[in-house]
């Protein structure tokens, strides 16, 4: 006890030195504006309570860590987590279902839902790829792109509707996600994430300076919204608009609730194929590709089809919610698909718990629906959400819900405790 206290004071020891190192130039210096130019002046106190917070906070984290549970007591905590998410994931349906009808609500929480249930569906798919398959895709949001670019050029050259392109978009992603598949099939780890993460960057490239067919910079614009069985959503209202139709006072909230359900429906579709996915024999696949490659093709499975299914199946989901966010928006530009969006939707999926459906939808409402909500804390909210975040990692580096209950075993089926799994393997 008294040989891993040392080594903790010593551990925290070296974090301070470093802290004081990297904190030095910015917070124990600063430069004063007067008459005579800039004068240097120091900060000894504010350096001080920066180290002694690191210290302090590194010594806690190995404490912490020295004192995890063991495997029993994590078979047990799993095994809880598990069934509470059976009421868990229902209240939280019917509260995503009803949140829009709540009496008063404001277009701004209902808009931020629409944004919120977008990051879900995305998470969702690239789950399929990271969290079922096993495959660290960094290029993401080129599918996203690829939807979303569909959508708009076959609505700006062939005058098509949201309803015709969604299948659309969703097949060109999916098309896109096995030309990506064929160059990776012998990559993993580090590898296939460099090649996805440059794949996404060429679909950028190309979209920003391809100008004679997406617009280049400058985006597509009048990209139209989707109607109600024919009927637009006006704020003029009159014949042929959804108010017009049913007797209402013409109110933004009503295209933004038409939104959201939109999106509520295609994050359901998403969740419903891949729960469908996972307990065929396509999905046992993916799951026996992602613990053991080498065990995977000594059992028979095609790898190849394995692999090319996972890369389509979850493109094709990122190209819908691509189509969604063109039609939501209204104009798209090479801006709004850059490397961030995909870290972003990774870091969802691995803060919800790779391959948990219901951690993914609880990350994605952290991660996107608190940083808006905190607006009004200006810089400092970055650094609020930052600090939870790694206290998040710490706390549960596994993710919110680290469990996995097998799709087949023999006997009662029993969750599996994340800590129970060896780190980078599986």
């Amino acid at each position: 006890m008294a040989a891993r206290l040392n080594a903790n004071i010593k551990d925290a020891g070296s974090a301070g030195l470093l802290a004081f190192a990297i904190f030095a130039p910015f917070l124990g210096l600063r430069l004063h504006g007067t008459t005579n130019g800039l004068i240097l002046g120091y900060r000894p106190e504010l350096l001080a309570i920066a180290v002694a917070l690191t210290i302090a906070a590194r010594f806690l984290v190995l404490t912490y860590q020295a004192r995890r549970v063991h495997a029993g007591r994590a078979a047990w905590r799993a095994d809880k987590i598990a069934r509470s998410g059976k009421f868990v994931a229902p209240i939280l349906l019917i509260c995503a279902a009803l949140m829009p009808l709540i009496p008063g609500i404001a277009n701004f929480y209902i808009d931020l839902g629409v944004l919120v249930m977008t990051y879900v569906m995305l998470g969702w798919g690239l789950n399929i790829v990271v969290g079922l398959a096993g495959l660290l895709d960094l290029g993401y949001v080129a599918f996203y792109a690829v939807g979303a670019y569909a959508f708009a050029l076959m609505a700006q050259d062939f005058h098509l509707g949201f309803w015709e392109c969604l299948p659309l978009a969703g097949i060109a992603a999916a098309v896109w996600g096995m030309i990506l598949g064929f160059p990776v099939l012998r990559l993993r780890g580090d590898y296939l994430a460099i090649v996805t993460l440059a794949f996404g960057e060429i679909i950028r490239l190309v979209i920003t300076n391809w100008v004679s067919l997406t617009g280049g910079p400058n985006g597509i614009y009048d990209i139209p919204h989707p109607s109600f069985f024919g009927l637009t959503f006006n704020l003029e209202g009159g014949p042929g608009t959804f108010s017009g139709f049913f007797g209402l006072d013409p109110d933004p909230k009503q295209q933004t609730t038409y939104l959201y359900y939109i999106i509520f429906a295609l994050a359901l579709l998403t969740n419903w194929v891949t729960l469908r996915l996972r307990k065929l024999p396509l999905g046992r696949a993916w799951e026996a590709l992602r613990e053991d490659e080498i065990a995977c093709r000594s059992l028979g499975i095609n790898l190849r089809n394995t692999k090319l299914s996972a890369f389509a199946i979850g493109a094709m989901f990122a190209g819908f919610a691509g189509c969604f966010f063109a039609t939501r928006q209204a104009f798209i530009s090479p801006d709004s698909f850059t490397f961030i969006e995909s870290a972003t939707v990774l870091a969802i999926v691995v803060l919800g718990g790779v391959g948990s459906q219901l951690g993914v939808a609880l990350a994605a409402l952290v991660m996107i629906g608190v940083p808006a909500l905190l607006q009004d804390l200006s810089i400092y909210r970055m650094l609020f959400f930052g600090i939870a975040l790694v206290v998040m990692m710490v706390i549960r580096p596994r993710g919110f819900v680290s469990t996995r209950t097998p799709s087949i075993a023999l006997g009662k089926r029993r969750a599996i405790s994340g800590e129970m799994v060896s780190e980078g393997h599986g």
